[in-house]
């Protein structure tokens, strides 16, 4: 009897667990996920500390931790005792000590050491403000950094003195600047960002840079530690001509800064070679256009001899470190929707090293990801998959990758997600290839007909890829086959395809997603009265313009678009950011391209039932712009509703909360009409 009534226990445990299992991805999973991110390898290989990224379901906020790992992956462990806030670490060129930044309320955002072998930690600094782009002397015994110095407002006039006691209104804030607030930070309090260094040992903070020009990214030293070579624009016209850079030399003794580039264009990202002859940097000349491609420049360490490394590749380049023996460079790209990294000889020959990199996008499926190298060229980097968020993986060049962690697994062995597959098809327009991505329902069954959930990418110059996406698998968990383009002007298709919507957006890629459509339905995965639409920053503003093209879609999400391009390009944080890249003149000089591609010229054609969402706190497409095409709607009897959501940045899910209202509002918007 007991033999029974223990083998119908296993068999109680077993039918438990495949219903967990055959669970789909759900909302409140969100908070459970964690990802890789900034994943750093030691000097000698032997090592990775990472960023540990995750949700706090008590503060409804984002987490970031220090773990450190063997290369091997055993002896996984949080590096300190500290609280999530903990970031940027980098390791001492002996691989003794990581330096890397955390915060509390006391002292604010602050410098700290960690020494690897006793396993003690330090706070090295007192600062004004956070540090950033740490970067270790080549002695090891300074530490250098950005940071922000504060100035003040303008004053226009002296306030008459208030009697005591009074509680008069707060004195007026005057801006005078050409960049006076940003999306996610709001108002920019003025001031400029500038080089400092500070001795690994702790002590008085020296800074570098001088001018009134902002000095951001890493700084990187010279090999014999007496330059430190940066990327600013300190040209006099840097606030209205923003998109000229440059790399300069900064000598650290005596504080002269000598500028080695000079052509017009964004040239920065400098990396030394390990002998100290020669600076790597990324750039172009900047022709005016909507997107050209970042690429791989040589130069010798005094500026001359500037050249392209040519290589036969049509994509823009990031994130350049050199081989341990100086002879070629790694580098990170996107290709097709996949991000790799790569090796070039300083001839041009190139290989690919690892693939689908990335994975820490959470939310929509952006690319992205990170790698670091050691002595030996051994590379840590973030591992991508449709399935699961960034884990931790190990590579060497001619080897396979090698994933060390799985920071998910008890999660994902519980839910049944979604298949992703690619698809490829035709545009109608002048039969280029289109590539698109597909989340099927889970358990689909390829004998029924699905409902069509569009989504559509922002930038408009992004792209996404294979890469895990909580919102896409939660449409997909409510029986939606979830279909995502990268139409033409989505990057990493090559520099012409990224351009194609030079003076022309939205134009044709309305057409490209379209075909998507149409192809997904003659193969007998939707049908045209089941098809519905989203998309958020530049994908709402291709919503907008396809519920003004057709009336095909049951229902649509439009969510923090752009509709008027007038009113846009004057109000919103990036207003100078426009004018040629995108459309030919100011809106003042081209009244009529800019009228005629705002979605709220075709507001007139719409039919289908809209929601309209955005971020109370947007600055990059505000709240007037949602309100245009809602307050359009009511006055022509569209069924519309306006959503808000509080606080909300442009980035509207950055909160796991705020992620999962985005997506029961759509959801709940859709079943109306399904």
């Amino acid at each position: 009897m007991k033999k029974v009534f223990y083998s119908l226990f296993l068999l109680l445990i077993a039918a438990t667990q495949l219903s967990l299992a055959q669970q789909p991805f759900q909302r409140l999973d969100v908070f459970d996920l964690q990802w890789v991110d900034n994943p750093q390898i030691s000097p000698s290989g032997e090592h990775i500390v990472y960023q540990r990224r995750g949700f706090d379901i008590m503060t409804d906020r984002r987490t970031s931790s220090l773990w450190l790992i063997d290369a091997d992956g055993e002896n996984h462990q949080k590096l300190t005792s500290f609280s999530n806030n903990e970031s940027q670490p980098i390791w001492s060129p002996d691989g003794s000590r990581i330096a890397f930044v955390t915060s509390d309320d006391i002292h604010g955002a602050e410098l700290f050491i960690y020494w690897v072998e006793t396993g003690k930690v330090a706070r090295i600094t007192q600062l004004e403000r956070g540090p950033g782009g740490l970067s270790w002397s080549p002695d090891g015994n300074y530490i250098a950094f950005t940071m922000k110095i504060e100035e003040r407002n303008p004053v226009l006039v002296k306030s008459p003195k208030k009697p005591e006691g009074a509680k008069w209104a707060a004195n007026p804030r005057v801006t005078d600047r050409f960049k006076y607030e940003q999306d996610g930070a709001g108002y920019l309090d003025p001031g400029f960002t500038h080089i400092f260094m500070v001795n690994a040992g702790g002590g008085a903070v020296r800074r570098l840079s001088s001018g009134d020009f902002n000095h951001g990214g890493t700084p990187k030293w010279s090999t014999d530690g007496e330059t430190i070579y940066f990327s600013a624009n300190r040209h006099p016209d840097w606030e209205r001509v923003r998109r000229n850079s440059e790399v300069y030399a900064l000598d650290v003794a005596k504080g002269d800064i000598n500028q080695l580039t000079d052509r017009f264009g964004p040239d920065g990202a400098p990396a030394i070679s390990p002998d100290g002859n020669t600076i790597a940097y990324l750039g172009y000349e900047d022709k005016i256009q909507t997107y050209q491609i970042a690429k791989i420049n040589l130069m010798n360490a005094d500026g001359s001899n500037q050249r392209v490394l040519n290589l036969d590749l049509d994509r823009s380049i990031s994130d350049i470190q050199w081989a341990a023996n100086g002879r070629g460079l790694y580098f990170q790209y996107a290709d097709e929707g996949i991000s790799k990294i790569g090796y070039t000889d300083l001839n041009g020959r190139m290989e690919v090293v690892a693939e689908r990199i990335g994975g820490n996008s959470i939310g929509r499926p952006y690319g992205g990801g990170s790698f670091s190298m050691s002595d030996n060229d051994e590379i840590a980097t973030n591992v991508s998959s449709p399935y699961q968020p960034a884990e931790l993986g190990v590579v060497r060049r001619g080897e396979v990758l090698n994933k060390i962690t799985s920071l998910n697994d008890d999660l994902f062995s519980q839910r049944t997600l979604g298949e992703v597959r690619d698809i490829w098809y035709t545009s109608s327009v002048d039969g280029r290839e289109i590539q698109g991505w597909l989340i099927y329902p889970p358990n689909y069954d390829d004998s029924k007909s699905y409902p069509l959930l569009v989504e559509i990418h922002g930038g408009p110059i992004s792209h996404y890829g294979p890469h895990f996406t909580p919102e896409f698998q939660l449409f997909a968990a409510e029986g939606y086959v979830v279909f995502y383009p990268n139409m033409r002007g989505s990057t990493s298709y090559g520099e012409e395809f990224g351009n194609l919507l030079y003076h022309n957006y939205p134009g044709d890629d309305y057409h490209d997603i379209m075909d998507g459509v149409d192809v997904l339905i003659s193969e007998g995965i939707t049908s045209e009265d089941s098809l519905y639409v989203t998309g958020g920053s530049a994908g709402g503003i291709m919503t907008a313009w396809i519920i003004g093209k057709n009336n095909r879609f049951e229902a649509s999400a439009v969510v923090k678009p752009v509709m008027n391009w007038i009113s846009k390009t004057l109000v919103a944080d990036n207003y100078y950011g426009y004018a040629e890249y995108r459309y030919p003149g100011q809106p003042w000089e081209n009244v009529e391209d800019y009228w005629n591609f705002s979605p709220i010229s075709l507001v007139g054609n719409v039919e289908t039932p809209t929601l309209v969402m955005v971020g109370s706190n947007d600055l990059r497409t505000p709240l007037s712009e949602s309100k245009q095409l809602y307050n359009a709607l009511q006055i022509r009897e569209i069924e519309t509703a306006l959503v808000e959501i509080p606080g909300a940045s442009h980035f509207i899910a950055n909160r796991p909360s705020q992620l999962i209202t985005k997506v029961d509002h759509i959801l709940a918007w859709f079943e109306r009409y399904r």
